[in-house]
């Protein structure tokens, strides 16, 4: 058997840029959602940071939907 590390080497470079890409944008909802907090407790409104956050966890669900259909088909 012949391992072909070139494309060993592929795979982990790619799912390690895609899974700190994923923390990354999951960081930036949590902390649209925790700019919102701060809002609230200031009395004013957050309604773009909520609406980053919203798309940044859409965007991440969109993301692990497209793999799971990867690994599917």
């Amino acid at each position: 058997m012949k391992i072909d590390w070139a494309a060993l080497g592929s795979v982990f470079g790619v799912s390690l840029v895609v899974t700190v890409a994923l923390v990354a944008l999951f960081t930036l909802g949590i902390a649209g959602l925790s700019r919102r907090e701060r809002a609230a407790a200031q009395g004013g409104s957050a309604a773009l940071a909520v609406t980053g956050a919203y798309v940044c966890f859409a965007a991440c669900a969109a993301a692990v939907a497209y793999g799971i259909h990867l690994i599917v088909a």
